[in-house]
């Protein structure tokens, strides 16, 4: 494995969503590494069973997506060659920033209507992920 900085902002990358899957997987109510027990409706949610499993069942499906996704990147930094690397750079640039698209605006919703605790939470999460996106756009393109 080459070290650079596509290389690097990988790894930093994995350290956060690793902790990520170990919250939801082992510490949904937890406030802390972007588990669920930020959201108020979490802690309502286990007044009904019914629903509660529901919810449960899709953090468990978000935990195992973001593992594969950790599993292949680990992959990626162990195998790929330069050129590889600099699309991986690319491609997790692009990934991340639907977080945009469709999550961001609801979760600033529910923190604008007191769903989310801490109060604005959802632009420390922007903030998190713009600085990610910037740093494999800067890492891509340091390498070309």
């Amino acid at each position: 494995m080459t070290v650079n900085a596509i290389t690097l902002v990988t790894i930093g990358f994995l350290i956060m969503e690793a902790s990520n899957v170990v919250m939801l997987y082992f510490l949904p109510d937890s406030k802390y590494a972007n588990s669920v027990g930020i959201f108020k409706a979490w802690e309502k949610s286990k007044q009904d069973p019914e629903l509660h499993d529901f919810a449960r069942y899709l953090v468990n499906w978000v935990a195992g997506t973001k593992l594969i996704v950790i599993l292949l990147l680990i992959v990626i930094l162990l195998t790929a060659r330069d050129q590889t690397l600099i699309f991986s750079a690319v491609v997790m640039a692009i990934s991340i920033a639907s977080f945009f698209w469709r999550l961001f605006p609801l979760i600033r919703k529910m923190d604008r209507n007191d769903q989310i605790e801490p109060k604005n939470y959802s632009t420390t999460l922007g903030w998190m992920i713009l600085v990610f996106i910037a740093s494999f756009h800067i890492a891509e393109r340091g390498w070309m």
